[in-house]
């Protein structure tokens, strides 16, 4: 059997990493830590910021890295003028304007998180106290990076984004409002 210089080199090529010694060949290198799971965000929110149940017009997209594109919060569809509520507890950490649009920051009450909305026309000044389903301010009709009248809803562990919609508890996530419907054929108390 006649074998030619191709099939011997590339014979060569698969065998040689097999046959050479460990210690000639380069060091091992550790493949790099996954990062640490974030840990999970409580569902402490009693309310979305805007509406009932809005559209979310765009979603959270984590970054790649921490000065990567991506998402950091997600965009609800929201008119100018509607109002915009604290989803939790806590306490307004700042309300004014950055970039020339209006934002809220809210920390939430015994964690590390903090909930920012923008554009927003405040009604609450850096300070105050917050329950959920307290009016912050308004929308605002300019300033909103959505090509449709939205609103931004961020939401922070410390230094780290994650996504503000894992505040919300899954009977708030569920479409449509809860309906009670009649009973029928059930005798009245007596």
């Amino acid at each position: 059997m006649h074998v030619n210089r191709h099939t011997w080199s590339l014979l060569l090529c698969l065998l040689l990493p097999l046959l050479w010694p460990t210690t000639l060949s380069s060091p091992a290198r550790a493949a790099p830590d996954p990062p640490p799971p974030s840990p999970s965000v409580p569902a402490i929110g009693r309310t979305w910021p805007v509406g009932t149940r809005p559209a979310v017009v765009r979603a959270w997209e984590p970054p790649p890295t921490a000065y990567g594109r991506g998402h950091r919060g997600v965009d609800l569809a929201a008119p100018p003028g509607a109002p915009v509520r604290a989803v939790a507890a806590g306490v307004v950490s700042y309300a004014g304007r950055v970039a020339g649009r209006g934002v809220i920051s809210v920390t939430l009450t015994g964690t590390n998180l903090r909930t920012t909305y923008e554009p927003v026309h405040p009604s609450v000044t850096k300070g105050m106290e917050v329950t959920p389903g307290q009016p912050l301010g308004t929308v605002e009709p300019t300033g909103s990076h959505c090509t449709t009248p939205c609103l931004h809803w961020g939401l922070r562990r410390d230094r780290t984004y994650v996504d503000p919609l894992s505040l919300l508890p899954p009977w708030l996530l569920r479409r449509g409002p809860s309906r009670l419907l009649p009973v029928l054929g059930v005798p009245l108390p007596g």
